[in-house]
């Protein structure tokens, strides 16, 4: 097997990325502290066509040099705003009819071995903080907790490992393949 050159992965242009069909789904960034974290989010929302991102409290919004090391121009092909507070954000997105997953470990979760959803509905997942993960009452006013099924010593995952779990699995069911 031979690698691809970068010619040949047929890569879209930053207009082309702005006018193509999105996934419907809106990441929030519940208090990121990390800004390699936050660009890896924009770097894999890039790469599963997400619709948005919003940053909530101390996530850094670009333009800044440490999130673009790994953003790597994401952050400029990825829609975004800031919103301060991370409880209006999602109340915002439920009043515009988006279901709303924290993505949490939680009583009542549901796996992301089961998830199901309707390609016609519009969905947001919240990403919590690297220590503390989703505030509690952002997890209060969420639609549902969805858990990535963890079998080791250790039941927590860096904050842009998840996303990227969780956005690839949301990409396979709403995604135009």
């Amino acid at each position: 097997m031979k690698k691809l050159s970068i010619l040949e992965m047929n890569r879209l242009t930053k207009d082309e990325f702005k006018n193509s069909a999105k996934i419907p789904l809106t990441v929030v960034l519940d208090n990121i502290r990390s800004l390699h974290n936050i660009g890896s989010v924009f770097r894999t929302a890039d790469a599963f066509l997400i619709e948005k991102i919003i940053l909530c409290g101390v996530s850094c919004p670009p333009p800044h040099p440490e999130l673009h090391k790994t953003a790597l121009g994401a952050e400029d092909t990825v829609d975004w705003t800031y919103v301060e507070n991370t409880l209006e954000a999602v109340q915002e997105l439920q009043k515009q009819a988006y279901y709303v997953f924290a993505i949490e470990q939680a009583h009542g979760s549901v796996s992301l071995n089961d998830l199901s959803l309707n390609p016609l509905n519009k969905y947001a997942i919240v990403l919590g903080n690297e220590v503390k993960g989703v505030q509690q009452s952002v997890v209060d006013i969420c639609d549902t907790c969805l858990e990535i099924p963890q079998h080791g010593t250790k039941h927590s995952l860096n904050v842009s490992v998840a996303s990227g779990i969780v956005l690839w699995s949301f990409f396979k069911i709403l995604g135009k393949h």
